[in-house]
């Protein structure tokens, strides 16, 4: 097991353990109790569920007004020490009312989950600010952050807006940015802009592997990010370069999906690979 935390460990001057998460993505086929019970024989500290759809109609994971499912994804918690780190997901768009999210939020505060996924899909930036704002105000008193992703086919393209974004909604409480490997490979984010995120902001990033690259179309973006990433060292995205400036004590959330070879090879193994992968590349070894 990987703990998010090691006191003992920084107190001896030796390096606190990276927690790493088992992502939605890399684990859709599962339910939450099902997800978390792999998690702990694999070796993750945690996981992240996504328990509302991306798009209407899209595949999520079934807990919100299920209390069966949430009693079992409890029970799974406390018997396997797995924790719930992020839940998703959160659209900001024109009309947003964040009080339709409050059912998301009752069960990530059940699951004591730490964090919840945001994209923005205003263009109206300031009103996407003041929406954010607003979000962030509702989010805290969960004990939650609200972690706004950027990815270049939304309204929040790059780390730049990102971080445009949280200081004009006023950096509220609760307020972050999420770092996704895959949308700094493919957007026209630079180390530099991602050591400019102020270290409160950054509560968890995501790795995977891909192409990097500009040149690919919005409908070639989804694509890859929903259906075919690469595992890490696979593409050319400069994994070790992000995470050198990103701190090196912040949890990684895996999220490699590849429906193609994850059909081939089974869940639990593709998550095996998915976390060793990823300790190889961060840590210099796989546990």
């Amino acid at each position: 097991m990987v703990y998010a935390c090691d006191f003992t460990a920084s107190l001896r001057g030796k390096p606190v353990p990276r927690a790493y998460s088992l992502a939605y993505l890399t684990s859709h086929y599962l339910t939450p109790p099902e997800a978390i019970r792999l998690a702990a024989d694999l070796g993750y500290a945690n996981v992240g569920l996504r328990l509302r759809p991306n798009a209407p109609g899209a595949p999520q994971q079934f807990l919100i007004d299920r209390p069966e499912v949430l009693r079992e994804t409890i029970a799974a918690q406390r018997d396997t020490g797995v924790t719930t780190f992020d839940i998703e997901i959160v659209r900001i768009g024109p009309d947003f009312d964040a009080n339709a999210y409050l059912p998301l939020l009752d069960a990530g505060a059940a699951l004591g989950a730490r964090a919840v996924l945001v994209a923005g899909d205003d263009a109206h930036e300031s009103r996407l600010a003041a929406s954010y704002a607003g979000f962030c105000e509702l989010v805290q008193r969960y004990g939650m952050t609200a972690d706004l992703e950027f990815m270049p086919w939304t309204a929040v393209p790059d780390a730049k807006a990102a971080l445009r974004i949280v200081n004009a909604a006023g950096k509220p409480t609760g307020a972050g940015i999420l770092v996704d490997a895959l949308h700094f490979g493919r957007s026209t984010t630079t180390l530099a802009d991602i050591r400019s995120i102020p270290r409160e902001l950054l509560h968890y990033a995501q790795i995977c592997d891909a192409v990097s690259g500009r040149n690919f179309t919005t409908e070639a973006m989804i694509h890859t990010a929903r259906c075919e990433r690469l595992l890490p060292g696979e593409g050319n995205i400069d994994l070790a370069g992000l995470f050198a400036a990103l701190p090196s004590d912040l949890p990684v959330s895996v999220e490699v999906v590849h429906m193609e070879r994850m059909a081939k090879v089974g869940q639990r193994e593709w998550a095996r690979v998915c976390l060793a992968k990823s300790q190889e590349m961060l840590d210099g070894s796989a546990d």
